[in-house]
């Protein structure tokens, strides 16, 4: 059991008012230079995981790397970079490449190894 230093636990307005959006940076020099990503809110990741199960019966796996990363990849402001529209392009990188960020966005996301299998079916 977690207490706050003044034995009491934390309320609604403590929970809530928290900056608990994690952010990292990734050298991309194939890219040429630096991404900055954002960890997924509960919401966002909800709904990646969602679009990825589909309706249950075929999971929808295309650009799937792609489709995360653009959801993680954010500006100084933590604004992202990429929209719906970018995904296909997105996709078109080096895949190597892509696989490093999104290895990144999904540690920062706390999405892993078995959530990924349990999403692939696997």
């Amino acid at each position: 059991m977690t207490t706050t230093q003044t034995g009491e636990f934390l309320g609604r307005d403590a929970i809530l008012g928290a900056d608990d959006l994690a952010y990292d940076t990734v050298p991309v020099p194939e890219w040429g230079g630096t991404v900055r990503i954002r960890a997924l809110t509960g919401t966002e990741r909800d709904r990646f995981e969602a679009e990825v199960a589909g309706n249950g019966k075929r999971l929808k796996l295309d650009n799937v790397r792609a489709k995360f990363v653009a959801r993680c990849i954010v500006d100084a402001k933590g604004n992202q970079v990429f929209g719906t529209a970018d995904v296909a392009a997105l996709g078109r990188k080096n895949a190597a490449v892509l696989n490093r960020v999104f290895e990144a966005c999904q540690k920062l996301s706390g999405l892993t190894d078995e959530d990924v299998d349990e999403l692939l079916g696997e």
